[in-house]
């Protein structure tokens, strides 16, 4: 029986299609605390954390302050 494709994303992702998913390269990937899940001996990205991590980065205009900046001044 011939294996069928994946015609979704997997919810568990190695490096490499992690990087290609959130659309940046494998270092700068590395380069953030995004926790990953470990299956065996593998270690694998949850794609709904790496959605919570896309949703949690600014848009282009915003500012990064916190929300004291705003009462006691930069």
């Amino acid at each position: 029986m011939p294996r069928q494709a994946i015609t979704f994303a997997p919810r568990l992702l190695p490096t490499p299609e992690a990087a290609a998913y959130l659309g940046v390269s494998e270092t700068m990937l590395r380069g953030h605390s995004i926790p990953r899940k470990l299956l065996g001996g593998k270690r694998l990205y949850d794609r709904l954390v790496l959605d919570e991590f896309a949703s949690s980065l600014p848009s282009a205009g915003e500012e990064k302050g916190n929300s004291c900046d705003a009462v006691f001044g930069d």
